[in-house]
């Protein structure tokens, strides 16, 4: 995974979520570049969230999602534990704290970074309607407009009559997160030239072709169709755990198994499940 994955695998996060925010264990930041996960950090992309209350149990391989008891401790350190209720020979599980904390992105943190690059003074600061998150006025050479950071089956920004994928201009590398202004000012004010960076460029174009394989993972049947088929069944709670559910049924949705048992991380239990 490079630092630009990493940045791609959040966004989407949040566009699911539709600018909620989106949940990320200290474990699973452990598996992005160390690189990627310092500047989110250092530029609040992301921040700490609270404490996670359920965990993996690692008390076998079922690896159930189980709330966590919390037990006063004089040293001031709480215990923290879960009991296991599917087996006899295991009861009660320590947990290290380290694997309760977790970060979040949002809609919202997303615009507060877009501003604080662009300079923008952000107006009704924490107040947004559903899926739009305004930025700020974005002042061109010839035009001016009011700039917004719009989710619907991904972000986008809003300026003047122009939707531009947050993905074409926002990018994440060794040196941090960096937007491309000029990128935007150029869509402001209708300047269609080939640059030699940002849109238009072959950077950009790149870009443009993820984007177009992106659509085809997002069509019917495509790869984020059928992680969502996998889901879809786990909340039914037809299965006891993930791996079974992954391995009965990654054939019928031509998934191989660590595909779909990568879909079914983090999901959270299913009300009619004992898991």
């Amino acid at each position: 995974m490079t630092p630009e994955d990493a940045l791609i695998e959040l966004l989407d996060r949040v566009a699911a979520l539709q600018g909620a925010s989106a949940l990320i264990s200290t474990n699973e930041l452990a598996q992005w570049p160390g690189e990627a996960v310092t500047a989110m950090k250092a530029q609040k992309l992301i921040t700490r969230a609270r404490p996670a209350s359920s965990a993996v149990c690692p008390g076998c391989e079922e690896e159930c999602v189980m709330p966590v008891h919390t037990i006063p401790q004089p040293s001031g350190d709480p215990a923290l534990f879960i009991v296991c209720d599917k087996r006899d020979d295991i009861g009660r599980i320590s947990v290290p704290t380290a694997s309760l904390e977790q970060w979040q992105a949002s809609g919202d943190s997303i615009a507060e970074l877009l501003a604080g690059l662009l300079g923008l003074q952000r107006p009704n600061m924490g107040i947004s309607s559903a899926g739009r998150w305004e930025i700020g006025m974005l002042k061109g050479t010839k035009h001016s407009s009011h700039l917004a950071l719009v989710v619907d089956s991904t972000l986008t920004l809003s300026l003047a009559n122009h939707s531009i994928p947050l993905t074409q201009v926002l990018a994440l590398d060794a040196h941090g997160l960096k937007l491309d202004k000029h990128a935007l000012l150029r869509a402001l004010d209708g300047d269609e030239r080939q640059p030699s960076a940002g849109i238009g460029s072959p950077v950009w174009r790149k870009q443009q072709a993820k984007a177009a394989a992106d659509a085809r993972h997002n069509q019917p049947g495509g790869s984020r169709d059928k992680q969502q088929q996998i889901r879809d069944i786990w909340a039914t709670g037809k299965y006891t755990s993930r791996d079974r559910c992954a391995e009965e049924e990654c054939a019928a949705l031509d998934m191989s198994y660590s595909a779909a048992r990568k879909a079914l991380r983090n999901t959270p239990d299913p009300t009619s499940s004992t898991t």
